[in-house]
């Protein structure tokens, strides 16, 4: 039996880049999985992906924003309504706007806070009861390499990241006599697109910890390889909690 079998998981930024590549692995290992994005284009793509796994009553698409804790309260009552409970929240929604701090607008600033960390807040204050009455589960929060190695330009989204470093150590600390295990995922550069990048703006390299300029993506890590991470985190046995995983890529361009 896979770890993910009969489990319920509701994924953030589901409907692609890391997000989908999660929803896919613990699908794949089994699970029932609600995936959240503000996209109704992207939402129903990831959907009719994820329903080529053989099993569309196991794939709930839900149209929320996380900075909005109405709308996160009643995703998360949808996918309980629908599934009958919740055992893993993937917090992986997130934004990056990559500008000086002087050049940085008000909304900028709130669109990248709210998103990487009060999003997270929501979600997760909104999932706990749920977690609990199943007697435990996973809440596992992406966060970046940018956490520990901030860079210019990137104050908002590297202070952001690591805001939800620190949330998450201390939600850990609070939930894990419930059987709740909280996990932080820290991924170096990932080939993937960001979501509210702007052209010219925004960089997905730097948002994953690197500002390295390369000719190609290919050494960078893939979705899939954070999603393994985040599957493999939900199938350790319930006496371990690896807390904290960072992940990066193993080559990447020599420096200088």
């Amino acid at each position: 039996m896979n770890a993910s079998t009969g489990i319920v998981a509701v994924v953030t930024g589901g409907s692609r880049g890391i997000g989908l590549a999660t929803a896919r692995a613990l699908m794949s290992g089994g699970a029932r999985v609600a995936v959240m994005a503000t996209s109704d284009d992207t939402l129903r793509a990831a959907a009719l992906e994820l329903e080529k796994l053989g099993r569309p009553d196991a794939v709930l698409p839900i149209r929320a924003d996380v900075r909005d804790p109405k709308q996160v309260d009643q995703a998360i009552a949808a996918v309980v309504r629908r599934f009958g409970g919740l055992d893993v929240l993937v917090n992986n929604a997130g934004v990056g706007i990559f500008r000086p701090v002087t050049d940085m607008t008000d909304d900028e600033w709130h669109q990248v806070m709210e998103t990487n960390l009060t999003g997270v807040f929501y979600c997760c204050r909104a999932a706990l009861p749920h977690l609990r009455a199943r007697g435990g589960g996973w809440i596992i929060n992406i966060s970046s390499l940018s956490s520990t190695g901030p860079f210019a330009g990137g104050a908002a989204y590297c202070a952001s990241k690591a805001g939800l470093n620190a949330f998450t150590e201390a939600l850990m600390q609070e939930v894990r006599q419930d059987g709740v295990r909280v996990a932080c995922v820290l991924p170096g550069s990932v080939r993937t697109g960001f979501s509210g990048r702007k052209p010219g703006v925004d960089d997905p390299s730097k948002a994953s910890g690197s500002t390295r300029a390369s000719s190609s993506d290919a050494w960078k890590l893939a979705p899939e390889d954070v999603a393994q991470t985040v599957a493999a985190l939900v199938g350790y046995p319930a006496r371990s909690l690896p807390s904290r995983i960072e992940i990066r890529p193993s080559q990447p361009p020599a420096k200088g």
